[in-house]
């Protein structure tokens, strides 16, 4: 878990710090304490590496011009026995830093070294992180608008537990509350009409309307007749959705396995009011003050405990004010807990009874109401709601031939993730629905996810692997296979392509650690695009198969750490990683 990256910036700032040091003790510099200092990496690679503000930022303390202090330090700089071979000042005063050949070197055995576990780290320390995604209503088949929460959550989730978090995926399935009334209402209708037809039963507008439904009581009366019709109303609809609720779970589960999405649990909302979970989290918060009855029903005082947190956060009363505060139902005048109470309920359960450290929930951005309200919420129960991050995410516009696509072309109705997954092959869709950030809209064009052709990242990605896995092939046919590589051989990768493709994947585990740190999993795939084009340049760039034999095994050496590299990503994406294309 060698992060060459990381490595670098810590020595360089030791090498900084020794070097002011030194002036210090020389007399070239006063002893006052060292303002904090930034190390970064540059955009352009003609300004270094890495830069540092060092003698910027030191400018008032040390009340001289930054150049004078910038030169100073480059004095006392020992850059012996380190990754870097020289310093430059530029402008006014700032540090760039040249890395030397040994750490591009040491970055190909390191790679070579660490193979499948090359980019993982230790960054999260083993804390225990929940990532709830999805969790789609039950009563009917997975929708497309789930497609993409589905894959930032399940690629979030691998990054978190690549950085070194200790990560549970979780699905939670509402099989309670007003959608399941209304689950059963629809069945029963449909079943009823089976019978005595549909003038006699007419169907509220508000229910389900799908073919689902039909097809749940046709099979339900398949297997019990008419049975049913004469029992009791509550006997009946339970009945229906004992039968019915089971099988659309299993249908959950199997269309998010297709996929490539695998949950370690499925917790159901029914055992927190089956448990007393509910009850007792409005009773914890009754014991804090923040209930209250009126009109027979129990009140959460949502507006106080968020103009409280407002307040210690530095806003005005007026700016309050303009925010129309609002308290919340838990219980309503009927006795039934409202989704709002068993929602707390839930997140109770997730830091109190569960002991994760962090919870990440992966939103629709029309969820963004309830954001404030559930992590106060968690306040107001005894618990901190900072430990409760949302990601709010933004609907995706399918087009196929620059047109909106709403409905399946199949079925003609709306379409489900499995009318998805027919037309556009898994590698392709989960791709495709990371490519930008949770928080931004975009386009998925139907007909580039399936093209094979380099405009498609996803196949452009998978060629680069493919292509390696060809090179060597290729070279094992003539019984050249590659060698362990040695630095003597891989300092005889100087070409610019070269460098600039060691250099890039040096910032893999640097790259995880950032996307976790973000909760922005879309980094990741904008990582594979780059690392494949700059594999493509380094290809068409630098002949692999050469007359140097030392040249082609460093070149070779190389290509091994590239393919490694581009097949853990594409495994963290839970993409394939084909050897033939």
């Amino acid at each position: 878990m060698k992060d060459l990256v990381k490595a670098a910036n810590d020595q360089l700032n030791e090498l900084i710090l020794n070097a002011l040091g030194h002036a210090v003790g020389e007399g070239e510099l006063p002893a006052e304490p060292i303002p904090a200092f930034s190390i970064q990496i540059p955009a352009d690679k003609s300004h270094g590496d890495f830069a540092a503000n060092v003698a910027m930022v030191s400018a008032r303390a040390f009340k001289m011009p930054p150049r004078k202090i910038a030169e100073t330090i480059c004095k006392h700089l020992v850059l012996e026995g380190s990754y870097f071979e020289r310093a430059e000042i530029a402008g006014a005063g700032f540090l760039n830093f040249f890395l030397s050949h040994r750490w591009f070197e040491e970055t190909l055995l390191a790679v070579a070294e660490e193979g499948e576990g090359y980019g993982r780290s230790d960054y999260g320390k083993g804390q225990k992180v929940m990532v709830e995604f999805v969790s789609a209503n039950p009563t009917g088949p997975m929708h497309i608008g789930n497609a993409r929460g589905g894959v930032i959550g399940d690629t979030l989730a691998a990054v978190l537990d690549h950085a070194g978090y200790d990560v549970t995926r979780e699905f939670y399935v509402n099989d309670a509350g007003n959608q399941i009334n209304k689950f059963a209402i629809s069945l029963d209708v449909r079943y009823l009409q089976l019978f005595k037809g549909a003038e006699a039963v007419p169907l509220p507008e508000d229910a389900y309307q799908g073919a689902d439904i039909i097809e749940h009581a046709k099979a339900f009366a398949a297997i019990h007749g008419d049975s049913f019709v004469e029992k009791p109303e509550e006997e009946r609809r339970k009945a229906l959705v004992d039968y019915a609720l089971p099988l659309n779970v299993a249908g959950l589960k199997r269309d998010l396995s297709r996929y490539g999405i695998e949950y370690d649990v499925w917790f159901r909302e029914s055992t927190l009011h089956e448990n007393g979970a509910v009850k007792e989290s409005i009773d914890k918060l009754t014991e804090r003050g923040y209930t209250y009855e009126k009109e027979g029903a129990v009140w959460y005082k949502n507006a106080e405990v968020l103009k409280e947190k407002l307040l210690r956060q530095g806003k005005s009363e007026q700016e309050i004010d303009k925010l129309e505060l609002k308290d919340d139902v838990l219980i309503r005048a009927n006795g039934t807990p409202t989704y709002f109470a068993a929602d707390i309920a839930y997140h109770y359960n997730k830091f109190a009874v569960r002991g994760f450290d962090k919870v990440i929930n992966i939103w629709g951005a029309d969820h963004h109401g309830h954001v404030a309200r559930l992590k106060g919420a968690m306040d107001a129960i005894g618990l901190d709601g900072n430990k409760l991050d949302i990601v709010l995410m933004q609907l995706v516009r399918l087009m196929r031939d620059g047109e909106t696509v709403r409905v399946s072309k199949r079925t003609g109705k709306s379409l489900t993730l499995t009318d998805l997954l027919d037309e556009v092959p898994v590698d392709a869709a989960r791709f495709f629905f990371n490519l930008r950030e949770a928080s931004s809209h975009f386009d998925f064009d139907l007909g580039l996810a399936v093209e094979q052709s380099s405009q498609n990242p996803v196949y452009y990605v998978q060629y680069a692997h493919a292509r390696i896995c060809s090179i060597l092939a290729n070279l094992a046919a003539e019984q050249i296979k590659p060698e362990a590589p040695v630095k003597e051989r891989l300092a005889l990768l100087t070409a610019p392509e070269e460098i600039e493709l060691i250099r890039f994947i040096a910032g893999f585990p640097n790259e995880i650690v950032d996307a976790a740190r973000n909760y922005d999993p879309s980094r990741m795939t904008r990582y594979a695009t780059d690392l494949a084009s700059l594999f493509h340049k380094f290809y068409n760039a630098c002949r692999v198969k050469c007359d140097d034999a030392d040249l082609m095994q460093a070149r070779l050496s190389l290509c091994l750490a590239a393919k490694t590299v581009l097949s853990n990503l594409l495994h963290l994406l839970h993409i394939s990683a084909p050897v033939t294309m």
